[in-house]
This record gives structure tokens, sequence and C-alpha cells, in this order.
């Protein structure tokens, strides 16, 4: 039985659990146990409960990492969050108490990446081609960027008028990769989110998708989330 945590991975909007599959390879090949588990994105609530579902399922001390709204699903576990012992936010909104994304988003020009999401009869939004590609996945081949979009999975706008609750950063140690060339969360809006949760932070030349262009960056940060937990707690 392996002596490292557990690594739960929070996929966000307009993707789902593979595209952390770089991460998954690396962390796996160095003896984690991994699991990137699949979000409806039907409502914050539900999303939460599919978190901890999946944690649920763990024995042992596990560190959580999401990636873009997958950081408003962590963050929603709040105080009680049983085995979390580090959240790694990559490119992820990290909301304080009161807050909630449609008032963030609203407070200023909307980003490239989500000037003209497409809202449906359900009330789901997509992402178009030319702005998925052009700006959500921005840095990465268009051929590779027009296979994500292909398989997108729509959010509920529910989800942006969602009023976070105590947040789990708060009483947890936190880490945050910022991409300093996002076109979905402006780069500055997540400088601000690390600073005041206090996280360890590096900034990468990166566009949203910092999981799949830099999987190294993103694996150094959920190990020394880890390593730094597991001691802190031995």
């Amino acid at each position: 039985m392996s002596d490292l945590p557990n690594v739960v991975l929070v996929h966000g909007a307009w993707a789902d659990g593979s595209s952390w599959s770089a991460v998954i390879e690396s962390l796996q090949a160095k003896g984690y146990d991994v699991v990137a588990p699949q979000f409806p994105e039907t409502s914050t609530e539900d999303d939460v409960a599919r978190l901890r579902q999946a944690l649920g399922r763990l024995d042992g001390p596990t560190v959580v990492a999401g990636h873009s709204y997958g950081g408003q699903i962590m963050t929603a576990l709040g105080p009680d969050a049983p085995n979390v012992i580090g959240l790694v936010y990559v490119a992820a909104f990290g909301i304080d108490e009161g807050e909630s994304l449609g008032a963030l988003l609203g407070g200023g020009p909307p980003s490239p990446a989500l000037a003209n999401i497409a809202v449906d009869d359900q009330g789901f939004g997509w992402l178009p081609e030319d702005d998925f590609v052009g700006h959500f996945a921005a840095d990465l081949d268009p051929a590779d960027a027009r296979v994500l979009y292909a398989v997108q999975q729509p959010i509920s706008m529910s989800t942006f008028e969602y009023t976070m609750g105590v947040p789990a950063w708060k009483s947890l140690p936190s880490w945050f990769v910022v991409a300093a060339d996002d076109e979905a969360i402006p780069p500055d809006a997540e400088r601000q989110f690390a600073e005041r949760m206090g996280a360890t932070t590096i900034e990468v030349t990166a566009g949203h998708l910092a999981m799949v262009t830099h999987p190294e960056v993103v694996v150094d940060q959920i190990e020394q989330a880890a390593k730094a937990s597991v001691g802190a707690a031995a």
C-alpha cells in the first residue's frame, strides 16, 4: 500500500475528466492513486455531491486539485472536507464567502473565451467553436483544440449564481498555478485569488488549459501539496 496521499482531480466547465490525462499518467507513474470523476455540471450543489461521493470511496489523506470552475466545486466543500489535506487551484476560481461567479465576471468586460456563451433551452451554456479553439484552448494545436471542442460538456448557468459559503481554503492549505496568458479567467483575478487565500503560488506562461499544455508544472504543485500536507499531519 502506498504511503502517498490520494489525488482527486476536478475538471471545469466545457471539459471532462480526460482533460487531466497527462497529469493522471504522470502521477500514476509516481505511485499516486488518482481519481478524476465526471461532474454533471447541472448545479454546483450536484457537483459538490459528486466530489463528496468520490472522496467517500477513498481511504486516507487526499489532495484535491481543481481547474477553472472545478475550483468552485472544491471550494464549496467548505470546512467539512474529511481526509482532504490540501487544495491545488489550476487556472481556477477561488472565490470567497458571499461571492458568486456571475457577480465576479460581471464586474468587467467578458473575457474573450466567455464573451459569446450560447445558452440552450435547458439553461446550459456552450462555447462556440471559434471562441473555444481561439481563446479557451488558445495555446493548443488547433486540431487538438477542435477535439476538445467536440467533447465539451455544457454547464448550467445556475452555477454562475451560486453564492459561496465558507470556502474550503479558509481551513486547508492551498497551492495555485496562475496561467499568465489565460483568456477565460483573467490572470489578475487568479493572482488575487491566490494572494488572499495565502496559497503557495507559481505562475506559468500558459493559456487556460494549463494542465494540458504544462502538466509537469501542475504535477509538481500537486506533489508539493502532497509532501507538505502529509508532513504537517505527521
